[in-house]
Order: structure tokens, then C-alpha cells, then sequence
């Protein structure tokens, strides 16, 4: 067992590296960043990782020194999950716990976590109202929500770009009933549901501002990568550019 914990995070590191390259490298400092903005006076920090299931973001935060809970329907992703951080040194830090986030609130306790994580998980639910609230209100106060989305804006020009202006047209005019049509989850609709649970938006970023329009060959090129890196991650916060993001990142802050 590896007990210095730099140890623990560089081979977390080394062992999740390819996830945490280009975009998810911007996340990873994000994340961490807001991790830091809610330790407790004693250096603990709680997290809960919904939807987390195989570790991507809950093993690294352990790392940290977070006491994570992850919180995922499949029991494959969690069993990954276990291993992972067992294999990290920090097993003890990481609580799988096998549920469907649209019972979150039956799952785990109120108000009792310094950051909360609905990553991707939106998207997937069937009433994206109810689950939201019950995320918004495992958060204490004082304490940050993070929320990843897809964006319906990067649709019409990934549509455009491909050759397909019809369909980017169709897409473009959906954006009036509201990011892509009534039932789309995007970082308008986050925003709303933040403000309807109470909780304030810090900042937004839009993550892979230009990893999806990049073609592939264009990487092989000596420092191709580490660019693209760069880029998104100075991109993220500048309009126009975040805006036309595959995914957009929200921070929102429960006051108190």
C-alpha cells in the first residue's frame, strides 16, 4: 500500500493519463480547483460522483485527499471502479454504491457534500427536473455543484462542417424551442435548473472547443496534441469560441 500521497497521484496519473489528456485535462483543473475552493478547515473535503461509475474523475479526487461516493446503476462500472482505486492506494477513500441517480435522494443524505458531480448523466435521465434537485440538494451550503453537458449550439456546426447543411439548418431552428427542442438538456436549461434549486453559476467553460473539429492527421505533427491542449483550454472561457463547445462545464455554488 502506498501511503505518500504525490506517490498516489502521479500513478493515478499515469494509470488514467490517456482520459486525462486534451479536454479532460481542462476538466481535471477544473475540478481540482473547485475541490480546493470547499476543503473543510481540517483539510477533508466529502464528493459525490453521480453516474461516476468506473472512476475517471472519483479516483483522481481521492488522490487529493477527497472522500469520494459514487453513485451508478451498473455494477460492471463500479466493480472497475473498486479495482482502480485499490490499485490507486485509495480504496479507502472511494464508497461505490449501486443505485439509480433518479432515486439519489433515497441513496444518500442531504446537504452533507462539499462538491457534487452530474457528469453526463442529464442527459440520460428520464425526468431531468426531479433528478436535478435531488443533485442540487446533496450539496451543503457553501458547497459547489459541477455539471458537464452536451451543447446543441456545437451540433449545427459539426452538421455544417460535414457537409450537411440541411440538417444544421433543422438544428439551428430546433434551438428556438429551447437548446435543440423542449426535451434537450443543454447549458441553458443547467443554468435554469441551477437557479430554481438555489444554486449560484460561478463559471462556465466549454470543453473541446476545437478537439471535434480538428481532424484526426492533423495530430501527428510533433506538439499537435499538447497545441490542440492548449488552445481548447484558453478557449474555454472566451467568447465566441466557448460557445461553440461540444460540451459545456458549469460550476454552481449553493450560497451560505
Amino acid at each position: 500500500m502506498l501511503s505518500d500521497p504525490g506517490t498516489r497521484l502521479a500513478i493515478v496519473q499515469l494509470e488514467v493519463g490517456r482520459e486525462r489528456t486534451g479536454r479532460f485535462a481542462l476538466l481535471a483543473r477544473l475540478l481540482s480547483e473547485a475541490l480546493e475552493s470547499v476543503r473543510r478547515p481540517d483539510g477533508s473535503a466529502q464528493v459525490l460522483d453521480c453516474g461516476g461509475g468506473s472512476g475517471t474523475y472519483a479516483v483522481p479526487l481521492a488522490a487529493q485527499g477527497a472522500d469520494v461516493t459514487v453513485v451508478d446503476i451498473s455494477a460492471d462500472a463500479l466493480a472497475t471502479l473498486t479495482r482502480r482505486a485499490a490499485e490507486a492506494g485509495v480504496a479507502e477513500r472511494v464508497r461505490p454504491v449501486a443505485g439509480d441517480v433518479e432515486a439519489l435522494a433515497g441513496l444518500i443524505p442531504a446537504a452533507r457534500f462539499d462538491l457534487v458531480l452530474a457528469h453526463g448523466i442529464l442527459e440520460v435521465v428520464d425526468d431531468v427536473q426531479s433528478t436535478f434537485a435531488a443533485i442540487a440538494g446533496a450539496v451543503r451550503p457553501g458547497g459547489v455543484v459541477s455539471v458537464l453537458v452536451g451543447n446543441p449550439v456545437a451540433s449545427v456546426v459539426a452538421r455544417a462542417l460535414a457537409g450537411e447543411p440541411a440538417a444544421a439548418l433543422d438544428d439551428l431552428r430546433a434551438l428556438d424551442g429551447g437548446e435543440g427542442g423542449s426535451t434537450a438538456v443543454g447549458p441553458v436549461a443547467v443554468e435554469r435548473l441551477c437557479a430554481q434549486a438555489g444554486l449560484r453559476v460561478e463559471a462556465r467553460h466549454g470543453i473541446g472547443v476545437f478537439s471535434d473539429l480538428v481532424p484526426g492527421s492533423a495530430l501527428d505533427a510533433p506538439g499537435a496534441r499538447d497545441a490542440l491542449a492548449a488552445l481548447d483550454a484558453e478557449a474555454s472561457g472566451r467568447a465566441p469560441f466557448a460557445d461553440i463547445a461540444g460540451r459545456v462545464h458549469l460550476l454552481a455554488r449553493r450560497p451560505g
